[in-house]
């Protein structure tokens, strides 16, 4: 590493003596908990997984970092915060780093480098990423110690605004910006991460979505063949070429509907009974459900609908969503079904924003799928940490942010002897017990991939 620019500074004088400060501090680390993310790693066996569906055709004999190596320390990267691969070029020195990837901190040899993560990054072809992205759903099923009775996928899109000249990016007028929109599938009542998906930046076709959902049910149920699934998505989803492969499928579906002025026709006696019960009341709000059947000039049938009609003293809004599940309240299937895909938005922030998944700026759309993948194994260790915090610790339930920022950035010194490896962090930290208590329950996070 390069020393020659790391020139000692000084701080404003403290009870009138002189602070002085330099980067000479020794085999010290700023990610200390890197080491809880690698425990993970280990036992869950991500970076293996994927390294064994990716040809390397390099001579064994002059190979220094194995595949699994390679990735594993990119995912680490980005669990930590370091999403560019540039920051490789000082990480693959950093002793924390080092010890999480199983090598000693000090005798033990560097980490790869930028360039070569890069060179890997976009060297997988499209039957590789195809692999790739079926394993991701693999790992996704093998998470469940035994199949789920039942299981609610969410499925939305999301900008990912690029800043170059990347293959597949096209402007997007909603959004004024050219872009990516990829499609994510999240298994919400879990947090877990089941597909994600690199596509151009519009709006997707009924046919494409029909295409992907058949190839990921169809992973799905090689697992599963007994599960009960159901697709959740908003109005962009609720396609007739959806709708009617889900039924020809045995596959359950609430959508999202657009209104018109059929719909508006069919549910008037429900919403004039609203409008009339919020004035008699002088009530701000005044919210009612409704259901009917309905059939669009595009649909083969009539199927059910559910309405969920709000007056305000601002006027009416109606709100639709399109069904096969026949059982259930029109208000059960609006609030308590159909709204909890709300949090899918949530995931998804977590996984564009606080694993920075948006960091697609390489040329190549099938290395941009790459990354997409990284990232969501970078996800995966830190879905995998948080779960294994006991529940009643606040940190059971926070996003990768502060976890990242209370567990994982607590500076370490590492020292390497003749017989063992010394890790000392900061004495001040404000969260060395959680530290201990997540330590001590990593056997739980064990799962294995079929």
């Amino acid at each position: 590493m390069l020393q020659d620019t790391l020139l000692p500074f000084s701080f404003p004088a403290v009870g009138r003596k002189k602070v002085s400060a330099a980067f000479d501090g020794g085999r010290m680390t700023s990610d200390g908990g890197v080491m809880l993310l690698g425990a993970v790693e280990r036992r869950i066996g991500l970076a293996r997984t994927l390294a064994a569906l990716i040809a390397d055709r390099r001579n064994p004999r002059l190979v220094t970092h194995s595949v699994a190596d390679i990735l594993r320390v990119r995912m680490l990267a980005i669990a930590c915060g370091y999403e560019d691969a540039d920051d490789l070029d000082d990480l693959r020195h950093d002793p924390g780093f080092k010890l999480a990837c199983g090598h000693l901190p000090d005798s033990g040899t560097d980490l790869c480098s930028q360039p070569t993560m890069s060179r890997w990054e976009n060297a997988a072809d499209l039957r590789t990423m195809i692999r790739l992205s079926y394993a991701m759903v693999d790992i996704y099923c093998a998470s469940y110690a035994s199949p789920p009775r039942a299981v609610t996928l969410d499925i939305d899109d999301t900008v990912d605004v690029v800043h170059g000249h990347q293959q597949l990016a096209l402007f997007n007028a909603h959004y004024d910006e050219r872009c990516f929109q990829p499609i994510h599938v999240y298994d919400t009542a879990t947090s877990r991460p089941v597909a994600m998906l690199l596509r151009p930046g519009k709006t997707p076709s009924g046919t494409e979505i029909r295409s992907h959902l058949r190839r990921l049910v169809r992973r799905i149920r090689s697992h599963w063949p007994q599960t009960r699934l159901t697709i959740r998505g908003d109005g962009h989803y609720g396609r007739p070429e959806v709708m009617a492969w889900c039924e020809a499928n045995a596959v359950d579906y609430i959508l999202g509907l657009p209104g018109n002025a059929v719909l508006d026709r069919l549910v008037e006696p429900a919403a004039d009974d609203v409008r009339v019960r919020r004035a008699e009341a002088q009530a701000p709000a005044l919210r009612r459900y409704t259901q009917t059947r309905y059939g669009a000039k595009s649909w083969r049938c009539e199927r059910r609908v559910a309405a969920r009609i709000e007056a305000t003293t601002k006027g009416l809004d109606i709100r639709y969503v399109v069904t096969n599940i026949a059982v259930g309240t029109a208000d059960w299937l609006y609030d308590t079904l159909y709204c909890a895909r709300g949090q899918a938005e949530n995931l998804i922030k977590l996984h564009k924003t606080q694993l920075a998944s948006d960091r697609t700026s390489c040329r190549s759309p099938l290395a941009n799928q790459m990354r997409l993948v990284l990232h969501t194994a970078a996800y995966w260790l830190m879905l995998k940490l948080r779960d294994a915090i006991p529940k009643p610790q606040p940190l059971a339930s926070a996003e990768f942010t502060t976890l990242r920022m209370r567990l994982l950035k607590i500076a370490a010194r590492i020292t390497e002897t003749a017989t063992r490896v010394r890790i000392a962090f900061a004495a001040a930290c404000p969260e060395a017990q959680r530290n201990v208590s997540t330590t001590l329950i990593q056997p739980g996070l064990e799962f294995k991939l079929g």
